[in-house]
């Protein structure tokens, strides 16, 4: 079967394009640009057949060479060129066309796998990634797909001798309702993707009836009430003040609790004991833009949520306990959107910082008939004492400038960055990495 993925190098789709090669089919894609670091990677993997721009010549070319069975797209596709030429090519040639869900799921039957599910709005990937890592620790055979580069893997693999595929549930566009999981894990529950869930009960219907498609479930005691969720046989129901997740060796409350979800969820798969899975966990190495060190002293984080930006605060504070160091803090919001929900969650989220320089926020997806909020009204949700130590920046010299200056002083600069091209997060990599 020769399968083409529209917008093949992004963090979702690639993954998929690599299990779907290792599966045995033909692969062959697109993507708008090729600055997506995920590009080499497919390449590096024999993943070549790429076209690169927004035209249908690259995918006539494909399928004059080998027809074409299955068109996987993107919702970024949808959105962003809702016309784009390649649509049009495939109605005409009446080849298949569908989002990665139902491709996934073809495989998942096809294959005869189990799915390992993470889903929540904050710490799927750390908690997939984790997820991942244990079962090649007790010598079980995945497949699986991570958002996310890991250092003990591929993004995405496919194993013909795996039982279990371990999956990222995203709720973005309901994309996780098409499965029914053997295993689902939920991180935590805030409401988010507003322009998906106008309500937040519309967000948590989602996550019920996703819950309800899943043979087993573990989740976390306010997540169940917020659902209105009781324990049973397949629902196990865990309290965040258990005495066993602090036994877990990493730095962070937040990435502890996420090993003990995966702990309890795979103690329910494998058997295996209890402390044992938690002890392993303990050695989790970590992933891609998760508290990533970009220089010594200056780290990098996904965090895009009030709940995820707490957690790598408190990651920062923790590593910086022992060593005194001050912690500066900047924060690419991602999306002014998600903003005006959340404003006022801000309040108090980055207490412990010495210091905090507020960045315009990455634009992704918005509403145009939403003002654009600024990083000086934005600083106004702060506390007054939070007030006093932040300030409006840009992408530009003079933080550049002042990024140094706390390095020189010793301090620990934490960058919160959920955006792509143009980021912050690639800002400081060009400007402070290793090519820099």
């Amino acid at each position: 079967m020769h399968v083409y993925f529209s917008y093949i190098g992004g963090g979702a789709i690639s993954p998929l394009a690599l299990i779907a090669k290792d599966a045995g089919y033909d692969v062959s894609g697109s993507d708008k640009t090729d600055s997506s670091p995920y590009l080499k990677l497919l390449k590096d993997r024999g993943v070549t057949d790429i076209g690169i721009g927004i035209s249908d010549e690259f995918i006539k070319r494909a399928h004059q060479n080998k027809p074409i069975d299955w068109f996987v797209y993107s919702s970024a596709v949808e959105r962003e060129y809702p016309d784009h030429p390649e649509f049009a090519f495939c109605q005409q040639q009446g080849i298949k066309m569908t989002k990665r869900d139902k491709f996934l799921s073809q495989i998942f039957t096809e294959k005869n796998l189990k799915l390992v599910a993470t889903a929540g709005t904050h710490g799927k990937t750390t908690t997939t990634s984790m997820t991942v890592w244990l079962f090649k620790q007790l010598g079980v055979p995945v497949s699986y797909s991570v958002g996310a580069k890991i250092s003990f893997g591929e993004m995405g693999v496919f194993d013909p001798a795996s039982q279990y595929f371990i999956y990222e549930g995203d709720e973005f566009d309901r994309n996780f309702l098409a499965f029914h999981p053997f295993m689902s894990m939920i991180t935590g529950l805030a409401w988010d993707h507003h322009e998906i869930y106008p309500t937040k009960e519309d967000y948590n219907d989602a996550f019920r009836q996703f819950l309800s498609q899943s043979q087993h479930k573990v989740l976390w005691q306010k997540d169940a009430d917020q659902l209105g969720l009781s324990p049973g046989d397949s629902c196990l129901v865990l309290d965040e003040a258990d005495p066993q997740i602090s036994k877990v060796g990493l730095v962070g409350l937040f990435n502890r609790r996420d090993a003990y979800l995966v702990a309890q969820a795979l103690h329910i798969i494998t058997k295996q004991p209890l402390p044992q899975l938690l002890t392993r966990l303990s050695d989790f190495p970590g992933v891609s833009r998760r508290f990533e060190k970009i220089t010594d002293n200056l780290y990098t984080d996904y965090a895009h949520t009030p709940e995820k930006i707490m957690g790598a605060m408190n990651v920062a504070l923790e590593t910086t306990h022992s060593t005194g160091q001050k912690v500066a803090v900047i924060y690419e919001p991602l999306t002014n959107r998600r903003m005006h929900y959340t404003r006022d969650q801000h309040h108090s989220i980055f207490d412990g910082a010495s210091k905090i320089y507020w960045v315009p926020s990455y634009l992704a997806r918005e509403d145009p008939d939403q003002a654009i909020l600024t990083p000086g009204e934005l600083i106004k949700s702060l506390s007054p004492q939070l007030q006093s130590i932040a300030q409006p920046a840009a992408l530009d010299g003079r933080l550049q400038e002042a990024i140094k200056q706390h390095l020189s002083n010793g301090d620990l600069v934490l960058a919160l960055s959920g955006g792509g091209g143009d980021s912050l997060d690639e800002w400081l990599r060009q400007n402070f990495g290793s090519e820099a």
